[in-house]
């Protein structure tokens, strides 16, 4: 009988949190779904670790290290769910996690996928953080144009709708962030949302892919922000404005095209902010002025250093020294 979610759990190298993210899983009050577990070439106890777990719901494969996105499309592939819900390896999901996120994509058709809150630990020892994004359609449209604004682990989706728009790009110039590149995708076709509520554990660790030095991470944003904020606003992601408000949104100094056009960037970001949110025009046209505003401050503190300040009066004050002597 098929499930109402399959749940795509890889691995590699995690056995001291995995059995964790397993157990959380298998303690859902919703019960009716499948876990499918791969293991992507783990080289240390992780298998042993696997193999211990006894429950009918637990689909267990093993490969050779294929990498995260294309694990993640193997799991897909073998999904036999209505809907496909992740769970990452050293992440915890709240026992009522399932539950709401089904409730919520059963009674919103329009809805492809939707995450939740996450309070934040660091290894094992819990913290005050969270990670609490907006919850509405029309605010996560505008956040998607600059950020992700979803917990990855967190995520449940409708697998027709990845079979409408595709699934984890593999191609190395987009992943990481492959979870980005896709909410991306989705958003341009459905409505996505976020229940504004604490039901799953993110684990910050000191091995985790964002903190082991140089990464393609930083490249891949930009250019898939600039990609987001170009067909938004109907123009091309090589736009000169358009590349220099995703480079400036995440301080990338070395993707910034000539001098900022700050006036012509207000007018792209404006565009896109209008498009993808709907309705609230004046509220998220006022919001993306604000953004490019910032982003002003953002290029003099790049420009100077963190005393931009100090420049930018000595050039005021240079002007208006000339001006009084004419």
């Amino acid at each position: 009988m098929r499930p109402s979610i399959s749940v795509v759990l890889p691995v590699c190298n995690c056995p001291h949190y995995v059995g964790e993210a397993i157990d959380s899983i298998l303690a859902q009050s919703f019960t009716d779904f499948e876990l499918i577990v791969i293991d992507d070439g783990s080289t240390d106890e992780t298998p042993r670790v696997l193999e211990r777990v006894r429950d009918p719901r637990v689909r267990l494969y093993a490969q050779q290290n294929r990498g995260l996105a294309a694990t993640l499309n193997r799991g897909i592939e073998l999904a036999r769910g209505h809907y496909i819900a992740r769970q990452d390896q050293d992440d915890i999901s709240l026992p009522e996690r399932f539950a709401k996120q089904v409730v919520f994509l059963d009674a919103h058709a329009d809805c492809a996928l939707v995450g939740t809150w996450a309070q934040i630990w660091k290894e094992r020892a819990p913290t005050e953080r969270a990670h609490r994004h907006p919850g509405d359609n029309a605010t996560l449209k505008f956040e998607l144009l600059l950020n992700n604004p979803f917990v990855h682990s967190s995520m449940m989706m409708r697998k027709a709708a990845l079979e409408r728009v595709g699934v984890y790009s593999t191609d190395k110039t987009r992943q990481p962030p492959e979870d980005f590149e896709l909410w991306s995708r989705i958003a341009r076709e459905y409505a996505v949302a976020n229940i504004p509520e604490v039901l799953h554990v993110y684990r910050e660790v000191d091995s985790s892919i964002s903190r082991l030095g140089e990464s393609p991470f930083m490249r891949n944003l930009v250019t898939i922000c600039a990609e987001n904020i170009a067909w938004a606003a109907e123009t091309q992601p090589s736009n000169r404005h358009v590349v220099n408000i995703a480079a400036l949104a995440h301080s990338a100094s070395d993707r910034i095209l000539g001098s900022p056009d700050f006036d012509s960037m207000r007018d792209v970001f404006g565009r896109a902010a209008v498009r993808v949110t709907g309705g609230q025009t004046e509220r998220f046209a006022r919001e993306a002025e604000a953004r490019i505003n910032a982003l002003r401050y953002r290029y003099w503190e790049l420009r100077y250093g963190k005393g931009w300040r100090r420049h930018v009066f000595r050039a005021v004050r240079g002007a208006s020294r000339l001006i009084t002597r004419i």
